[in-house]
């Protein structure tokens, strides 16, 4: 019985030892696993943060793409803009304004009714002068017929005619004054002041209406003697103004005086617009381009990329994360752009915002990408 008892005994020993060497191995290797986890956490947490420093070390930007345009040489001179088209309205007699058809900002035609005079006077005296025409008339063909017939002398004759033809003459100096109580434009345009009151007696010595043309604009401006062999007629010219956003209005030059002011040394230029859309006023302060030269395809850098150093003009051309500092060879120029003669390439990405104070060989990062805005043949 005790024999059997040990053998039954020993298998269980065995079976306990087993299972506490496997219990206590998997302990082992799980602490190993979680340490080797957290080492491979620790390690990634590391490298992102050396790059989130890395990146943080760089230099943020803003950049423009360097583009290829047209660009002038020109002249800038400022002057107000006039019209080639105006006219002041006086009445041509003496009356009462009774009626006023137009007023300040309507657009008229070449014969439009502006104002009425009182007219009573000069009716009548109209239709008495007609009256007296047509009597005349009646005489005088009746007498034709006894002239032909031999029974008027020529010098009867001659008499009646000549009462016939001043009684026409009255007649039509009646209807002129007649008319002259409708004051008609004498222009098409746009009235630009009326100082024609209901009421008030005018004399011709008044000025009742100023009418202008805007379709047709120009600025007079006066340019350096040094200036006299660059220009002709019918050069291409522009002008903007700053109340209008600098947008751009196609010009020439119409006329050029042959003489020099002694006193200012210079010489006066006429230069036409073309105000299609009416957005000219005649009076409005503009800046004048005369172009003496154009670039076609020159390499155009933004203004705003230019970095001054003394005499000396640096832009900062972005390759590979690093702004390299390049010396600008610089030709034309205008308000928005420089043209880069040597050096830069058009599409080159050049820094706007960011390159003050920067040095050569930075690490940059770029953090905005302007387009290029290219809005017309010139660029002013």
């Amino acid at each position: 019985m005790k024999f059997r008892l040990t053998k039954i005994l020993l298998p269980i020993t065995v079976l306990s030892i087993l299972m506490f060497s496997c219990s206590g191995g998997n302990a082992d290797n799980g602490s190993k696993s979680d340490s080797d986890s957290t080492k491979t956490d620790s390690t990634k947490t590391a490298k992102e943060d050396a790059k989130k420093k890395s990146s943080s070390e760089l230099i943020p930007v803003e950049v423009a793409t360097v583009t290829s345009g047209t660009i002038s040489d020109f002249i800038l001179l400022s002057s107000n803009l006039e019209t080639e088209i105006q006219a002041d309205v006086y009445p041509r007699a003496e009356g009462i304004v009774e009626k006023i058809l137009k007023d300040e900002g309507s657009q008229v035609k070449k014969g439009d009714i502006l104002v009425k005079l009182e007219a009573r006077e000069y009716d009548i005296a109209e239709k008495k002068a007609g009256v007296e025409y047509k009597k005349q008339l009646s005489i005088y063909k009746r007498q034709e017929i006894m002239h032909k017939e031999k029974l008027l002398s020529d010098e009867e004759f001659d008499q009646l005619k000549y009462a016939k033809d001043v009684a026409k003459y009255t007649w039509q100096e009646a209807k002129l004054r007649l008319d002259y109580m409708s004051i008609k434009s004498p222009i098409s345009g746009w009235i630009g002041e009326r100082t024609a009151k209901i009421g008030a007696r005018v004399q011709p010595s008044n000025k009742l209406f100023s009418i202008v043309n805007k379709s047709d604009v120009i600025a007079v401006v006066y340019v350096p003697e040094k200036n006299i062999n660059e220009l002709k007629i019918g050069q291409s010219a522009s002008i903007n103004s700053e109340n209008l956003n600098n947008q751009e209005f196609k010009a020439r030059i119409i006329r050029i005086s042959p003489v020099v002011d002694p006193a200012s040394g210079t010489f006066k230029v006429t230069v036409s617009v073309t105000n299609r859309d009416q957005i000219l006023r005649p009076g409005m302060f503009v800046n004048v381009h005369l172009i003496i030269d154009t670039h076609e395809n020159a390499v155009l850098v933004p203004k705003t990329a230019v970095v001054y150093e003394n005499e000396y003009k640096n832009v900062f051309v972005v390759r590979d994360s690093i702004a390299h500092k390049i010396r600008l060879d610089s030709g034309f120029e205008n308000s928005q752009y420089i043209e880069a003669l040597s050096n830069i390439r058009e599409g080159d990405k050049v820094i706007v915002v960011g390159q003050a104070g920067m040095k050569d060989n930075t690490k940059v990062r770029i953090v905005l990408e302007r387009e290029p805005n290219i809005a017309s043949k010139y660029i002013q």
